[in-house]
């Protein structure tokens, strides 16, 4: 590569030389001759040039990167059910793998029941919410240690309305990571 670019000075240092214009006064051709310019073609230039070098590669915990399924971090259900819909599983499944890749990690699971039903039966309602999703976390690869179950009932509704709108909000777990 630097045979070329010697190549250019060279051939545009004769052809200077050779050319028919007027003679330059002594203050110019001083200067160019202490700092000749070169011009390279683009399609000439060395690689280091024509590429820039792409920017060093930030690593993003996957539970802050909005576009992961780790970003999702409730599951809700219908009217009076504990089941996990299918359409959730794999959201548990993406937390289940990230707590057995990262041991250090550890996960509340909080069970959550709509205003409507008793405070005892939205608890135990919550409650098994929250066991369901633990168990699915433990049987994804987490460790039991990982993992704890507990249930608030109606008392931290997400949303304040007394309507479906509202209630379907409520009816939930949520996967709270603790350190």
């Amino acid at each position: 590569m630097k045979k070329l670019v010697m190549g250019f000075v060279l051939l545009n240092f004769l052809a200077a030389c050779a050319s028919d214009a007027p003679p330059v006064a002594e203050e110019t051709a001083a200067v160019e001759e202490v700092a000749p310019v070169v011009e390279v073609a683009p399609e000439e230039a060395p690689a280091a040039m024509a590429e820039p070098t792409p920017a060093a590669a930030v690593m993003v915990d996957p539970l802050n990167d909005a576009n992961s399924l780790l970003a999702k971090r409730s599951v809700f259900y219908p009217f009076d059910a504990d089941s996990v819909p299918s359409g959730d599983k794999a959201i548990i499944q993406a937390h289940a793998q990230y707590l057995a890749d990262n041991p250090g990690r550890s996960v509340r699971v909080e069970g959550n029941a709509d205003e409507r039903g008793s405070s005892e039966y939205n608890l135990a309602l919550g409650q098994r919410r929250a066991n369901g999703v633990r168990k699915m976390l433990v049987l994804g690869g987490a460790k039991a240690s990982q993992v704890e179950a507990v249930s608030f009932g109606e008392e931290k509704p997400r949303a304040t309305g007394h309507d479906e709108s509202a209630w379907s909000q409520n009816r939930r777990t949520d996967i709270v990571y603790r350190n």
